[in-house]
């Protein structure tokens, strides 16, 4: 079974967040800039002498599709470790199953699509 781990995290980790990815062997990351609120419900703000509500934060959303429970489990625990702050706003992980993957390049489904060509025998293309 393969999961998809999505975490809502702070602007400021996602650098330390690529990097500890990285070293326990986790690629494949898609990111995206997001903008939302939580238990924080945003700040107050004064603008031109107006106190404005800022109800939306920016943050960033991670999604990771890796191969099996085990690495769900250590993507999960690695977010977990470098996202805390301790603070309300550090976010949220969450983990979906995954019925198939497919690679568009090569046609190769399922676990074989989550490969690097590295990894599946392949030789990289140098374009």
């Amino acid at each position: 079974m393969m999961y998809k781990v999505e975490a809502i995290i702070r602007e400021e980790k996602l650098e330390d967040i690529k990097e500890a990815l990285h070293e326990i062997d986790v690629n494949g990351v898609t990111a995206y800039q997001v903008m939302g609120f939580g238990a924080q419900r945003g700040y107050k703000t004064v603008v031109r002498g107006q106190e404005i509500d800022v109800m939306l934060l920016p943050k960033i959303k991670l999604e990771i599709v890796v191969s099996s429970e085990e690495w769900k489990d250590k993507t999960i625990q690695k977010i977990k470790e470098v996202a805390y702050t301790g603070e309300v706003g550090d976010g949220k992980i969450f983990a979906y199953e995954i019925t198939d993957a497919l690679k568009i390049r090569t046609g190769e489904t399922g676990y074989a699509a989550l490969q690097s060509a590295s990894e599946s025998g392949e030789t990289p293309s140098r374009a």
